[in-house]
C-alpha cells in the first residue's frame, strides 16, 4: 500500500511546527548557562551514541547472531531494544543525578530496584517468546 505525497507533507509540516515550538520554548525560557548546558548535553549524547553505543550494539549483535539459535534471535533483539532504551532513559535517575539533600521528594525511591524488576520482566518475556516460537516451529502445519 502506497501513501500519497500530501499526508507525508502534512506529517512533516506538523513535525517542523512541533520542533519549532520546542525550540522557541527552550530559547525563551532559559538563560545562557542553561542553553550551554543543554547544547553540551545534546552534543555529548550524539557523540556517545556514535562513538560508543552504536559500535557496541553492532559487535554484540554479531556475537549474539553466531551464538544464539535462530529461534531466539528475534525475542533477544526485542528484549535488548526495550531494556537498552529504558536503561538509557533511566541513566539520570539510576545515577541519582540532581539529588539534593534539601529536597527529599526528588529521587524519592529505589530506582535501581525498579530497573531490576523491569530487567527480570523483560528476561521472562524473552524466554516465553523464545519457547513459544520453538513450540510453533515444532508443530506440523495443519
Amino acid at each position: 500500500m502506497r501513501t500519497g505525497l500530501a499526508p507525508r507533507i502534512a506529517l512533516g509540516a506538523v513535525g517542523v511546527l512541533v520542533a519549532a515550538y520546542g525550540a522557541w520554548l527552550l530559547l525563551s525560557r532559559q538563560d545562557a548557562e542553561q542553553l550551554r548546558s543543554a547544547a553540551v548535553w545534546l552534543v555529548a549524547g550524539v557523540v556517545l551514541h556514535d562513538v560508543v553505543l552504536a559500535p557496541v550494539v553492532v559487535v554484540l549483535g554479531l556475537l549474539v547472531s553466531r551464538v544464539v539459535p535462530p529461534v531466539a534471535r528475534a525475542p533477544i533483539a526485542a528484549g535488548a531494544i526495550v531494556l537498552g532504551s529504558v536503561t538509557l532513559l533511566a541513566v539520570p535517575v539510576l545515577g541519582r543525578f540532581g539529588e539534593r539533600s534539601d529536597n527529599p521528594s526528588l529521587l524519592d525511591r529505589d530506582y535501581t530496584a525498579g530497573w531490576l524488576v523491569l530487567a527480570a520482566v523483560v528476561l521472562v518475556a524473552v524466554v516465553v517468546a523464545t519457547l513459544a516460537r520453538a513450540r510453533r516451529r515444532r508443530q506440523p502445519p495443519s
